[in-house]
C-alpha cells in the first residue's frame, strides 16, 4: 500500500518552519523590541527571536508591522509564524491568537511633562489631552475605564505612532499625556529628561509571543521549551540585564548636562574619536562615552589621584601607550583608545557585549582587580565571562573577607560597576542622538495633523474586532 506524502496543511506548524528553513516573525520598531542601528540590528525581542531561530536551526526573517492591528492579523492569517513584539496578554487578543509563556511582567504608566503639574489621579486626565496607540492594551484599558468609571473620559488614538514618538510628543508639549508599558519607558526614559511617570495604571500585565490560535500548537510548545531553557541557563536574565540593567543610572539633570556638552564640546573632538576608533576597529561613540565619563570632554582635566587629560591617563599608562603630553587632546584620545583596545583583547574568550563591559571595568579599576572578581565569581558558581555575574562580585573587593585571598587585594569595587553602567548609558545617548528626529506639528483643539497622518478624537470608540 502506497504511503501518501503529507500536504503542507497536514504537517505540523513546527515541521513547516523546519522544512522551509525560515522562522518568520512580525515585530515593531522600538528600543525595547527591534531597531536598526547603523552598525547592527538590535532589540530585546529581536535577540530573543534570533536565539529561538538558532535553536531550531533556521534563518530568522523579520517583518515590521504597520500597526498593532497588523501584528495580530498577520499571526491570525498565518502570514507569519510569531508576533514577537512586546505584546501584553489581554482577553480581547486571546480571542484571536494563542500566547506562549510570559517572559516579563510590566505595568502601564502614565507619562507627563515635568514642567507641568503632575496628575495625581485618573480624574486629572480630564484636564488635558491624552494620546495612545490604536489597538493597544492601553486603548483597551481606557475603553473599560470609560465604561465603568469615567464616562466623560476622552483620548486620542493614533494608528501609526510608536512609543518613542508618543513620549517625544509629550516632551515637545504637543500632547499632555500618553501611556507606556514600564519596560519600554525604562528603555527610553533617559532620552527624554523632561518627562516622567505620574503613576501606574491598572494591574501588572504579562508579555508573551503570539502564535496562530487555530492551528496545531507544535511551534508554541517548542517556544515554551526554548524559554524554559533560557530561564534555566540564565540567558534570559542576562539578556534582560543587557537591555535594562543600565537604565535609569543617570538622572534627568545628568542627561541634560550630557546632551548640552554633546552639542558644545563633542564636535571639537569627534573626528579624533572617529579616527582613533577606526584604527582599533572600535565604535567611536564608545570611546567618546569613556572620555565623557572620565573628563566631561575636558582636555586639561585632573583627578585627585593625578590622572590627567581627556581620557584621564595615569603616567605609567601614558608612557606605555607612547603619550608624551597627556593634556594634548589628540594624544590622549589615541593613547586612551589604544589602551582600551589592549584591555579588550585580553578578554578575547568572552562574547560581546560582556567582553566590552569587562574591558571597561578594567579601564576603571585595573585588569588585575577584574580578574580577581572573575575568580570570586567562579568560586561562587557564577559565570566569569558574564558581566551580569561579575558586577555582583566586584563590590566584594571592598571586604577583607574576600580581598585578603585575591592576588591584587583591596579595590573600590563599587566604582567600576557604576562606571560601566554610566558609559553604557552615555553610549546609548550618543547612538540616539544620531537617529533622524521625526517632525511634528502642533495640534488644533479637536484634530491633529502631520503631512502623512491624521488623528481622531475619542470618545466613544467601540472595540476593534
Amino acid at each position: 500500500m502506497a504511503i501518501l506524502a503529507m500536504t503542507s496543511s497536514q504537517r505540523s506548524h513546527l515541521n513547516q518552519v523546519m522544512d522551509s528553513g525560515v522562522l518568520r516573525i512580525i515585530t515593531r520598531n522600538s528600543p525595547a523590541t527591534y531597531f536598526q542601528d547603523r552598525n547592527q540590528t538590535s532589540g530585546f525581542e529581536y535577540e530573543l527571536a534570533q536565539a529561538f531561530a538558532n535553536e531550531l536551526g533556521v534563518r530568522l526573517e523579520v517583518e515590521v508591522a504597520e500597526s498593532l492591528h497588523d501584528l495580530i492579523s498577520n499571526v491570525e492569517n498565518g502570514r507569519v509564524n510569531i508576533a514577537a513584539a512586546g505584546l501584553t496578554i489581554t482577553e480581547s487578543r486571546q480571542q484571536k491568537v494563542a500566547f506562549g509563556d510570559s517572559y516579563m511582567q510590566v505595568t502601564q504608566q502614565l507619562i507627563y511633562r515635568t514642567d507641568k503639574p503632575a496628575p495625581r489621579s485618573l480624574q486629572d486626565l480630564l484636564a488635558g489631552n491624552l494620546m495612545v496607540t490604536q489597538h493597544s492594551s492601553h486603548a483597551q484599558y481606557l475603553r473599560q475605564l470609560q465604561q465603568d468609571l469615567i464616562p466623560q473620559l476622552s483620548w486620542i488614538e493614533r494608528d501609526d505612532a510608536e512609543v518613542v514618538e508618543l513620549v517625544q510628543m509629550v516632551a515637545n508639549g504637543e500632547i499632555d499625556y500618553t501611556i507606556v508599558d514600564s519596560n519600554e519607558f525604562e528603555a527610553i526614559s533617559n532620552f527624554f529628561p523632561h518627562v516622567n511617570v505620574a503613576f501606574e495604571i491598572g494591574q501588572p500585565q504579562q508579555l508573551a509571543w503570539a502564535f496562530n490560535k487555530f492551528g496545531d500548537d507544535s511551534l508554541l510548545q517548542a517556544a515554551r521549551g526554548f524559554f524554559q531553557k533560557m530561564r534555566d541557563s540564565g540567558e534570559l536574565l542576562q539578556l534582560q540585564e543587557r537591555y535594562y540593567g543600565h537604565v535609569n543610572q543617570i538622572d534627568s539633570g545628568g542627561t541634560l548636562t550630557f546632551l548640552g556638552k554633546a552639542d558644545s564640546r563633542l564636535p571639537k573632538y569627534q573626528q579624533l574619536f572617529e579616527q582613533a576608533a577606526e584604527e582599533h576597529e572600535l565604535d567611536w561613540r564608545l570611546i567618546a562615552a569613556i572620555a565623557y565619563q572620565e573628563s566631561h570632554w575636558r582636555p586639561r582635566a585632573r583627578s585627585r589621584t593625578g590622572v590627567r587629560g581627556l581620557m584621564m591617563l595615569t603616567r605609567p599608562t601614558a608612557k606605555e601607550m607612547g603619550v608624551k603630553n597627556r593634556l594634548n587632546a589628540q594624544e590622549s584620545i589615541e593613547g586612551g583608545t589604544a589602551y582600551f583596545a589592549k584591555l579588550h583583547k585580553r578578554f578575547d574568550d568572552v562574547a560581546e557585549p560582556d567582553r566590552t563591559w569587562l574591558a571597561l571595568a578594567s579601564y576603571n579599576v585595573g585588569l588585575g582587580h577584574v580578574r580577581d572578581a572573575q575568580d570570586i565569581t567562579q568560586s561562587q558558581g557564577g559565570d566569569p565571562s558574564r558581566w551580569m555575574d561579575v558586577k555582583d562580585r566586584l563590590p566584594l573587593l571592598t571586604k577583607k573577607k574576600w580581598y585578603k585571598n585575591t592576588k591584587y587585594g583591596y579595590a573600590r569595587g563599587y566604582e567600576p560597576v557604576t562606571y560601566v553602567q554610566n558609559i553604557r548609558r552615555f553610549y546609548d545617548l550618543l547612538v540616539w542622538r544620531e537617529q533622524p528626529e521625526p517632525t511634528y506639528t502642533m495640534h488644533t483643539e479637536d484634530t491633529l495633523f502631520t503631512a502623512s497622518s491624521e488623528y481622531i478624537t475619542v470618545p466613544p470608540l467601540t472595540e476593534v474586532n
